[in-house]
């Protein structure tokens, strides 16, 4: 299906351009959204006679999602979330949970407007990209933490699980000692038990 963008779509172009997508897409997400008119000759003439008025309502929105990426820079949402002690989340921080951690600190943001590389599955500080305009994009922090406390020492520059795998290294030579006091104790059980059979005899 062919449509005119009434914005700049990232990945199909600018305001102003005829570009073929799915019919579903443009049912469910462009048309709804007044993102986009189905290409044809009385839309064109009207996007034609409200252009200006377009350029000049998105000069006004880019210059608010400039404004409100100032705000936000060297932004974070902290995400406390159960884990096993290898770090590993018992489930994942989705885009929902991130978009809702950023409203709460007074930005609204919808689900859509945020993107990761890939999915947070760990303890740890990892990065988002939050689309607040379609010119106008920033990346921001999501501490995934146990407790307030890891978080904490995480937005220090702390790594936490090289804590846990130093514990779990200690706990591992422990049972190495262990295991040598125990056969230390078992050679020399063996050695009495031969001397007594040999003082029999």
């Amino acid at each position: 299906m062919k449509v005119i963008l009434l914005e700049r779509i990232a990945k199909l172009g600018n305001m102003g351009a005829v570009v073929n997508v799915k019919p579903g897409f443009a049912r469910n997400f462009l048309f709804p959204q007044a993102k986009a008119l189905r290409a044809n000759d009385a839309n064109m003439a009207k996007y034609e006679t409200e252009k200006a008025q377009l350029i000049a309502l998105n000069s006004d929105l880019v210059t608010q999602a400039q404004a409100t990426a100032e705000e936000m820079k060297d932004f974070s949402v902290t995400s406390i979330r159960a884990a096993s002690e290898s770090g590993q989340l018992y489930g994942s921080v989705s885009t929902r949970d991130i978009a809702g951690l950023i409203s709460d600190k007074g930005f609204e943001v919808k689900r859509t407007q945020v993107t990761l590389t890939t999915p947070i599955k760990t303890v740890g500080i990892s990065k988002a990209h939050v689309i607040l305009h379609p010119e106008v994009q920033i990346d921001i922090s999501v501490n995934v933490a146990r407790s307030e406390d890891e978080a904490e020492r995480q937005a220090a520059g702390e790594d936490i699980t090289v804590e846990v795998f130093e514990d779990e290294y200690e706990f591992e030579a422990f049972d190495e000692d262990a295991d040598d006091i125990l056969g230390d104790v078992v050679e020399t059980s063996d050695e009495a038990e031969t001397k007594e059979e040999e003082s029999d005899d």
